[in-house]
Protein backbone atom coordinates (compact mmCIF):
# COMPACT_ATOMS: atom_id res chain seq x y z
CA UNK A 1 0.00 0.00 0.00
CA UNK A 2 2.89 2.34 0.74
CA UNK A 3 4.13 1.93 -2.84
CA UNK A 4 0.65 2.65 -4.23
CA UNK A 5 0.47 5.83 -2.16
CA UNK A 6 3.90 6.95 -3.40
CA UNK A 7 2.88 6.28 -7.00
CA UNK A 8 -0.40 8.16 -6.53
CA UNK A 9 1.36 11.12 -4.91
CA UNK A 10 3.98 11.15 -7.65
CA UNK A 11 1.35 11.04 -10.37
CA UNK A 12 -0.61 13.83 -8.72
CA UNK A 13 2.57 15.87 -8.31
CA UNK A 14 3.36 15.46 -12.02
CA UNK A 15 -0.17 16.56 -12.92
CA UNK A 16 0.06 19.56 -10.59
CA UNK A 17 3.49 20.55 -11.89
CA UNK A 18 2.40 20.32 -15.51
CA UNK A 19 -0.72 22.39 -14.91
CA UNK A 20 1.15 24.86 -12.74
CA UNK A 21 3.95 25.47 -15.21
CA UNK A 22 1.42 25.83 -18.02
CA UNK A 23 -0.70 28.36 -16.13
CA UNK A 24 2.34 30.27 -14.92
CA UNK A 25 4.25 30.58 -18.18
CA UNK A 26 1.85 30.16 -21.12
CA UNK A 27 0.17 33.40 -22.25
CA UNK A 28 -3.49 33.80 -21.31
CA UNK A 29 -4.65 34.09 -24.93
CA UNK A 30 -3.07 30.76 -25.78
CA UNK A 31 -4.61 29.12 -22.70
CA UNK A 32 -8.05 30.50 -23.59
CA UNK A 33 -7.80 29.04 -27.10
CA UNK A 34 -7.00 25.55 -25.81
CA UNK A 35 -9.76 23.00 -25.16
CA UNK A 36 -10.87 23.32 -21.55
CA UNK A 37 -9.15 26.66 -21.16
CA UNK A 38 -12.11 28.85 -22.04
CA UNK A 39 -12.38 30.01 -18.44
CA UNK A 40 -8.99 31.71 -18.65
CA UNK A 41 -10.48 34.29 -21.01
CA UNK A 42 -12.85 35.43 -18.24
CA UNK A 43 -10.30 35.95 -15.47
CA UNK A 44 -7.26 38.12 -15.07
CA UNK A 45 -3.77 37.03 -16.04
CA UNK A 46 -2.56 37.48 -12.45
CA UNK A 47 -5.24 35.11 -11.18
CA UNK A 48 -4.13 32.45 -13.66
CA UNK A 49 -0.48 32.90 -12.70
CA UNK A 50 -1.34 32.72 -8.98
CA UNK A 51 -3.28 29.52 -9.57
CA UNK A 52 -0.28 28.14 -11.47
CA UNK A 53 2.02 28.95 -8.57
CA UNK A 54 -0.39 27.23 -6.16
CA UNK A 55 -0.27 24.13 -8.37
CA UNK A 56 3.54 24.18 -8.45
CA UNK A 57 3.58 24.45 -4.65
CA UNK A 58 1.13 21.53 -4.49
CA UNK A 59 3.51 19.43 -6.59
CA UNK A 60 6.30 20.25 -4.16
CA UNK A 61 4.08 19.61 -1.12
CA UNK A 62 3.04 16.18 -2.35
CA UNK A 63 6.61 14.86 -2.56
CA UNK A 64 9.29 16.94 -0.89
CA UNK A 65 8.17 16.78 2.77
CA UNK A 66 8.13 12.98 2.68
CA UNK A 67 11.38 12.65 0.75
CA UNK A 68 13.23 14.99 3.12
CA UNK A 69 11.35 13.69 6.18
CA UNK A 70 10.66 17.29 7.20
CA UNK A 71 7.03 17.78 8.27
CA UNK A 72 5.72 14.82 6.24
CA UNK A 73 2.21 15.62 7.49
CA UNK A 74 2.22 18.26 4.73
CA UNK A 75 1.72 15.49 2.15
CA UNK A 76 -1.85 14.56 3.19
CA UNK A 77 -2.63 18.22 3.93
CA UNK A 78 -1.56 19.11 0.39
CA UNK A 79 -3.65 16.23 -0.98
CA UNK A 80 -6.69 17.50 0.95
CA UNK A 81 -6.13 20.99 -0.43
CA UNK A 82 -5.91 19.47 -3.92
CA UNK A 83 -9.38 17.98 -3.35
CA UNK A 84 -10.74 21.48 -2.72
CA UNK A 85 -8.93 22.79 -5.81
CA UNK A 86 -10.44 20.02 -7.96
CA UNK A 87 -13.94 20.79 -6.69
CA UNK A 88 -13.41 24.37 -7.86
CA UNK A 89 -12.06 23.13 -11.20
CA UNK A 90 -15.08 20.88 -11.67
CA UNK A 91 -17.46 23.78 -10.98
CA UNK A 92 -15.56 25.96 -13.43
CA UNK A 93 -15.66 23.33 -16.18
CA UNK A 94 -19.35 22.65 -15.51
CA UNK A 95 -20.10 26.30 -16.25
CA UNK A 96 -18.49 25.88 -19.67
CA UNK A 97 -20.21 22.55 -20.33
CA UNK A 98 -16.88 20.73 -20.36
CA UNK A 99 -18.06 17.36 -19.04
CA UNK A 100 -14.92 15.65 -20.28
CA UNK A 101 -12.79 17.93 -18.12
CA UNK A 102 -15.11 17.48 -15.14
CA UNK A 103 -14.51 13.73 -15.37
CA UNK A 104 -10.74 14.26 -15.60
CA UNK A 105 -10.87 16.50 -12.51
CA UNK A 106 -12.95 13.84 -10.74
CA UNK A 107 -10.19 11.29 -11.36
CA UNK A 108 -7.59 13.74 -9.97
CA UNK A 109 -9.86 14.33 -6.97
CA UNK A 110 -10.15 10.58 -6.35
CA UNK A 111 -6.36 10.17 -6.44
CA UNK A 112 -5.98 13.04 -3.97
CA UNK A 113 -8.59 11.51 -1.65
CA UNK A 114 -6.66 8.23 -1.77
CA UNK A 115 -3.39 9.96 -0.86
CA UNK A 116 -4.99 12.03 1.91
CA UNK A 117 -6.79 8.99 3.36
CA UNK A 118 -3.70 6.80 3.20
CA UNK A 119 -1.27 9.32 4.63
CA UNK A 120 -3.58 10.69 7.32
CA UNK A 121 -4.73 7.21 8.29
CA UNK A 122 -3.34 3.70 8.09
CA UNK A 123 -0.12 4.48 6.21
CA UNK A 124 1.06 7.74 7.75
CA UNK A 125 4.74 8.55 7.59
Amino acid sequence: MNLALWIAAGLLAAIALTGGVTKTFVPRAKLAAAPGGEWTGRVGAQYIKALGIVEILAAIGLILPAVLDVAPVLVPITAACWVVLMIGAMITHLRDGGWKFVLVNLVYLAIAVFVAWGRFGPHAF
